[in-house]
This record gives structure tokens, C-alpha cells and sequence, in this order.
């Protein structure tokens, strides 16, 4: 039996300093090899759209090259006539070699083709494209947040936010919240009361705490508040990362009313006394209800010191016929991807 040597008092310090630097070469390995791949995918890309444009390529030349092009590198995956044609429209959609070399080149390829795939506007694929790499968002995390519409819920909530808090605080504030709210994944009808609802947000947090977006931390549910010897319950509480603040929730399975204010109100005012230390900003209320009147809610928000948030949510909704027709499913796309023979070798 060998025998045992006797560690140094800071071995195992070190050792779990050096694996972390280990694991992080490792990632950036990655990622470098995910940026040269992606960069030359779009020269490819642009390569073909010029020749095509000079010497009138056609399907078939793209045929001969992608049997070419595997001859010369049976072990490299990635050039099928599919993918070629993929790198093509990607040097189509991105002209601006610097803005995929620093942006893009961020994001694995199987980003892209979701890019390509599910959206047509420019400003639509630049603005998930930089919000991917912000949050560092898996393949299908944005395939998820492109089909519910994210970009053009994000931001959107009635708030008095502009007149309650200071820029930039109020700017970065009014971003992270959104109108509607989508609760697909609760699996809940438009019949379902707010405790079933609130019961099944925390048992679903996960999800809850990603259509909530970046930033927000669940602290409890039904947290008691003790005011004057009477007992009070904030249906949930969050703490908010970024605007290092509390974020009071109430939900309503009903139509927005003002009075609805007035109790969250006294909920941000306990939680301000209460719980908000003095390195915490002032705690944001958000009023979620099943339906509002932009205008009702809007009214009721205009004397209020406090600032707040009214937004609805959605809890079983399709997507529109048109979309489900012309896009492509995630399925759909790891099929193909799979049919090239590449699909499993995503970057990190």
C-alpha cells in the first residue's frame, strides 16, 4: 500500500482554483472555435452570393461544391448542400462583416439558423441576437422567447415609473417589465382563480423566474407581513438583481380595478419599512390581472408616489395560424441538422 502523503495546509484551495481555471480555458476554447467557425460560414456565405451574382451559380454548382468540399475534409461536419445554402442566407441577412465578427460570432451556429429560420425582419434578428448573448440564452430559450413574442411584449407594461424614480433607474425599471404576461406552461385555463395560479407559478418557478426575465430572484410566496398586530400576505415577492429592489406581485383573475392599487400600495409600503435594508432601492409593485383598460389603468396610476406597474397575462394562447404555418418548429430544425450529420457537435 503507498504510502499517504501529507497534503500542504493550502492543497486543496489551490486545487479548486485550478480546476475552475481549467474548466474556464476550456470555455473559451470553445468559444474561440465556435467564433472562427461561425466567421467562416458568412465568408463562405458571402462567397457564394458573389458568385452567383457574377457568374450565375446555380443549384447544382452548390451540389459540387458541398461534395467537394467533404472530400477534401471527410472529418470536418457542416458541408452539405442544406448548410451551404444556410451559410448563403446568413451572409445575405448580416452584411456587415464587422457586426458578425463582434457580435455574432458570439453565438453558436444553431443560433443562427433560429435567427434565420423564425424571424425576417433585420431589427427583429439583431435585437434577439443581442439579447441571446446577454443572457446567454440556449438554442431553445430563444427559439421560446421568439415564438411568445418577447420583443414585442418586453417594456410594455403601464407604469408610472418615468415620474416615481430617477433615471437611469426608472429606464432599466420600465425594461424589466412586460405586458402580457405569458403563463402557457401552468397548463391553466382563463377559469383558474389566483391562488391555483400563484400555487402553480411556484411549483413552475423555473419557467416563471425566465418569462419574469433576467434579474429577478424569488424570495417566498404568501409572505406574511405583520402591521400594527394584523397579519398580511404578499401573494409573491421577488428581489430584482439589477435594480436592487424588492418586486411585489399581485395577482387578480379578474378585470384591473383602481382600488387594486391601493392594497398594493400598502404591501410596498410595509416592505419598504419592513424588509428593504438601506442598500435596497424603493420596492416596485407590478399588478397582474386577466385583462386591463390602457386607459382606466393609466388614470389610475397618475397619482400614485409609488412606484408600480400594471400588466396581464395570458394563460393558454396558440400561436396565430400564420405562424404556425410558415415557420419552422425547433423539431423540425434539429431534424435537418441532424440529417447533415452535425447536429450533436453544438459549441458550448
Amino acid at each position: 500500500m503507498p504510502d499517504i502523503v501529507p497534503l500542504p495546509p493550502d492543497y486543496v484551495d489551490w486545487l479548486a482554483e485550478l480546476k475552475t481555471r481549467i474548466h474556464n480555458a476550456q470555455q473559451r476554447a470553445t468559444l474561440a472555435v465556435n467564433r472562427e467557425l461561425v466567421v467562416l460560414y458568412w465568408q463562405i456565405g458571402r462567397d457564394i452570393l458573389a458568385r452567383q451574382a457574377q457568374q450565375g451559380w446555380g443549384a447544382k454548382v452548390i451540389e459540387r461544391l458541398a461534395q467537394d468540399l467533404r472530400a477534401a475534409f471527410p472529418d470536418m461536419k457542416g458541408f452539405s448542400p442544406r448548410n451551404l445554402k444556410y451559410m448563403r442566407a446568413f451572409a445575405e441577412a448580416w452584411p456587415e462583416a464587422e457586426f458578425v465578427q463582434a457580435v455574432l460570432a458570439q453565438l453558436p451556429w444553431y443560433h443562427q439558423l433560429a435567427l434565420l429560420d423564425k424571424l425576417t425582419r433585420p431589427e427583429d434578428r439583431r435585437w434577439y441576437a443581442t439579447r441571446a448573448i446577454e443572457h446567454n440564452w440556449s438554442r431553445n430559450i430563444l427559439v421560446m422567447q421568439i415564438e411568445t413574442r418577447l420583443m414585442e411584449r418586453n417594456g410594455t407594461a403601464v407604469t408610472n415609473f418615468d415620474t416615481q424614480l430617477p433615471k437611469p433607474h426608472s429606464d432599466l425599471a420600465r425594461e424589466s417589465l412586460k405586458d402580457p404576461y405569458r403563463f402557457d406552461f401552468l397548463g391553466l385555463t382563463d377559469e383558474a382563480q389566483e391562488r391555483e395560479i400563484e400555487s402553480a407559478l411556484v411549483r413552475h418557478v423555473t419557467e416563471f423566474l425566465l418569462e419574469l426575465g433576467a434579474g429577478f430572484a424569488f424570495v417566498g410566496r404568501q409572505v406574511l407581513l405583520d402591521v400594527g398586530g394584523d397579519e398580511f400576505f404578499i401573494d409573491l415577492l421577488f428581489y430584482h438583481l439589477k435594480l436592487r429592489c424588492y418586486v411585489v406581485i399581485e395577482l387578480k383573475a379578474g378585470k384591473f380595478k383602481p382600488e387594486h392599487l391601493g392594497q398594493l400600495g400598502f404591501y410596498l409600503t410595509a416592505v419598504d419599512r419592513q424588509v428593504k435594508t438601506e442598500h435596497d432601492n424603493p420596492t416596485i409593485g407590478l399588478l397582474l390581472c386577466k385583462s386591463k383598460n390602457k386607459v382606466v389603468a393609466e388614470y389610475a396610476l397618475g397619482d400614485k408616489t409609488q412606484p408600480m406597474g400594471i400588466a396581464e397575462y395570458k394563460l393558454l394562447e396558440s400561436l396565430p395560424e400564420e405562424l404556425q404555418t410558415s415557420l419552422p418548429s425547433i423539431a423540425q430544425i434539429e431534424q435537418a441538422l441532424a440529417d447533415d450529420g452535425f447536429a450533436d457537435k453544438e459549441p458550448a
